[in-house]
Formats: C-alpha cells, structure tokens, sequence
C-alpha cells in the first residue's frame, strides 16, 4: 500500500473513525473530501475545517479530480457502507485503489510506537484518557479516537515535541478491525458478547481478540479488566478486585470523581494520590487501566495525574448536559445491555433516592435479538421508560424485533413506545428528577431539544 496519491476520497466520511482519519490527511497536506448519508455536527466541523463533505451518492459528489486523475487518488470506505452505494460501484468498477478505514488506519500509525485500546466497551473512554495523559507529557503523539474528547473538541489530535513518536488508536472490533493495527501496547476493557451478527458467537468474539492481544509482541505491554475478559496474557487490571495485578483504592468518590491510589496484588502502593474526573466504577476501572499503560510507556506519574485529573470526557458517554438541585440530565451512549447495566447502576449509586426517567433507542435489529432479555431486564431498572424505535444503522428490519416487542418484555408499568418526534411533548406530560437519553443511534438529535425544554 503506497499512501503518496494525494488525493483521498472517504466514502461515510461523517463515522467517527472515518472522521479522525479525514482530519490526519487533510493536517498533512493531502486533499481530502467526501460522502456521507446525512449532515451532523461532525461533518458541520469537518467543512468548517476545509474538508469538503457531500450527501448525494451520486457522481456530482465527486470532485473532478478524482474523476480525472484516479491513478493519483485513493477511496476510503467502512464496512458498514450498502453493496447498492452508487459511489462504492462508481469506485469499484473504474478500478480505484480502494482501502478499509481499518487498514490505512493501521498503515499510518505502523512506525509509531503504537497505544491500542479495545474492548467492546470503555475503549472510547479508556483511550481518550490516555490521550489526556499524554497531552501532559513532553512525548509527540497522534490520537485516533472513536469520540468527540472535550479536552481536544475533536477525534483527532496531534502534539509534536520532537523525539519518538506515539501513536493512540481506538481498536474497533467490529468486522476484525482491530487486526490490521501493529500494537506495541494494547488494552482490553471487555469482550462481553456484541456483534453476534458478524462473529456469530461470544467464543469465536473472544477468539478474535485474543489475535488482537498476539499482534503485541510482549506480554507485559498487555493489559486487561480481571474479570470482564478471558484467556489474554498480559497484565490484570481492576477498579475493585484485589486479586488482579493491580487494583483502584478509593478514597472518596462523588458525581464529580473519585479520588484514589493504585496498588498491586501484594498491596504495595504503585501510583498515588489520583483523582479522575468521571463518576461511576467503570469508569474508574478505564482510568486505572490507561493509567497502567501510560506509565508502561515511560510517561511520567505527573503527567498521569494532571492528565486524569483534566480530563473533560466524551461527548455522549455520562455527559451532563443540565446539572441543577432540582433536575439532572445526562446523555450516554450506552446500546449495550452492559453499558446500560454500568451508566444505570452509577446514576443509582450516586443518587439513591432519586427517580430516574430514561428515553432508550436500540441500535440494530440484530443486537436487539440476540439480547431482548437483557435489554429488558436492564432497562426495568428505571423509573420510567420512554422507548423508541430500533435504529437500524446497517441493517434491514427483521420479522418480530420491534420495540414494541421490546416493550413487552419490560417488568414494570411506567414504560411506553413512541416515535423520536413525540418524546418533547410526553416529557411535558411527566415530573421528572434525573433524566438520561441512552443509545448510538441518532438519539443525540434530542439532547438540543431536551436542553431547551429544561433549559
């Protein structure tokens, strides 16, 4: 692969990935432009930024240069794009060099010393941490991020203070992303089920990442949630077991953060005084482990505590939007019964008498079906439920997963199913003290009008 054509194209250039990869390109001088379904915030930025961004998938998307000169040209697509893209086919059958985000992701960060986390949740937080940490060090450094970090206001980020050069990526494992990177540290918060429709089943899920913890060449440089995967060599992390190689002690811990020292499986203290500015355990659990990775990577403890404690988070995961004695809001986007099972659990931890009114959207038909009782054991948890329709992403709708379906299976009366456009006016019709909009589909649309009608 030759990355000197300078002339990239991104077919789904608005995901997040494909984001962070459009604004590396266009940072090093290559003209960049793409297509994407629809507008959002992110290709708001992205124009905002110079890269242009068209909604047509038709040949009028695409600029003359790559129509006139595609031997100097490259096309960047996901997996997720549809067989029918008129601009896929147009790319495909006049023979452009066409590549997957995952392996000009993998080709741009190979020379570097690489940080990768994975995990099928608390990678985006875990590796937004360490790009936090990393901010606070002397070290030069490229981060690739699957979400919007507050600190940086972007998925891309770059520090350049001469000496070795690092890399941060985000190891996606959807459609075996992950193994095109060439880790030199790695991280694994989780593997718990997900993707089934890709990998078919939890086994061959683990399977997979175990390949991912191989692609790192030491064990040491390896490090994982004790308890929350299996079968990986490395280095054993946790927010509160005392058996892995390294654990959490709390000191106190409110909406703000916790504060808390590392120590090892002897007890012996290994980093102290910390503070991160993120509530709830899991996402303690996420800073010890990038924490653990950093100071592998010979980052200073200094910077580790500055850069735990700067930490803003990440748009949409346990992000307070309105925080008032009377009224909380928070947005999350947990679609996973797990993620649910965590940001439902901390609301309740930190706020035991309050009622919790949650607005949940499914994301994919086929993750509602492979966990409908899961997701309705979970989301019994709350309050009051206001459920909407599954947003398919990718996929076709398949017969009998609804919502509705959904719905039945939750165990109290205070749930109900509408449309995304009638949520405003049920919400007129409630009392609500603590409301959170859960999910990974277009949900986020609602947090501008939510902020309004509380505002």
């Amino acid at each position: 692969m030759s990355l000197n054509r300078k002339n990239i194209f991104f077919i789904g250039i608005g995901g997040i990935g494909m984001s962070a990869l459009a604004r590396y390109f266009n940072s090093e001088g290559y003209f960049v432009c793409g297509y994407d379904r629809t507008s959002s915030p992110i290709t708001d930025q992205l124009n905002q930024e110079g890269i242009g961004v068209f909604f047509e998938d038709h040949l009028s998307s695409i600029d003359n240069k790559f129509i006139q000169n595609s031997d100097e040209c490259f096309i960047v697509y996901t997996p997720a794009i549809p067989q029918s893209s008129y601009l896929m086919n147009y790319f495909l059958k006049n023979d452009y060099a066409m590549y997957k985000r995952a392996e000009i992701l993998g080709e741009v960060t190979k020379n570097t010393i690489n940080l990768s986390v994975a995990g099928t949740h608390g990678k985006t937080t875990t590796s937004s941490i360490v790009a936090s940490i990393f901010q606070q060090s002397n070290l030069s450094f490229s981060a690739f991020l699957g979400g919007i970090s507050a600190n940086l206001n972007s998925n891309y980020f770059k520090q350049d203070k001469g000496g070795s050069n690092f890399s941060i990526t985000e190891a996606d494992e959807f459609d075996r992303s992950f193994l095109y990177l060439k880790p030199t540290y790695g991280i694994i918060t989780s593997t718990d089920a997900d993707h089934l429709d890709i990998y078919g089943s939890k086994e061959y899920l683990e399977d997979s990442y175990v390949e991912f913890s191989n692609l790192v060449v030491e064990d040491k440089h390896t490090f994982y949630a004790k308890n929350k995967v299996k079968n990986i060599r490395g280095i054993s992390y946790s927010a509160t077991d005392q058996e892995a190689m390294f654990y959490a002690v709390i000191h106190s811990q409110d909406s703000k953060g916790t504060y808390f020292d590392i120590c090892d499986h002897l007890g012996n203290l290994f980093i102290n005084d910390l503070f991160v500015s993120l509530p709830g355990i899991h996402n303690l659990e996420n800073a010890v482990g990038a924490a653990l990775m950093c100071s592998n990577a010979g980052v200073d403890e200094q910077a580790i505590r500055i850069g735990l404690k700067e930490f803003k988070g990440i748009k949409r995961r346990f992000q307070y939007v309105i925080e008032r004695n009377d009224f909380l809001y928070i947005d999350d986007y947990a679609h996973h019964p797990s993620e649910l099972k965590a940001i439902i659990s901390s609301v309740r931890n930190l706020y035991p008498n309050r009622k919790i009114t949650a607005i949940f959207q499914p994301h994919l038909y086929s993750r509602t079906q492979d966990f409908m009782t899961e997701f309705a054991q979970e989301l019994s948890k709350v309050d009051s439920l206001i459920l909407l329709p599954i947003y398919p992403a990718r996929e076709l709708p398949i017969e009998g997963v609804t919502s509705d379906v959904l719905l039945k299976n939750i165990s109290h009366p205070n749930a109900i199913c509408v449309p995304k456009s009638e949520v405003i006016k049920n919400l007129k019709q409630k009392e609500v003290d603590i409301l959170m909009t859960l999910g990974a589909g277009d949900i986020d649309q609602l947090v501008k009008q939510i902020y309004e009608f509380y505002g």
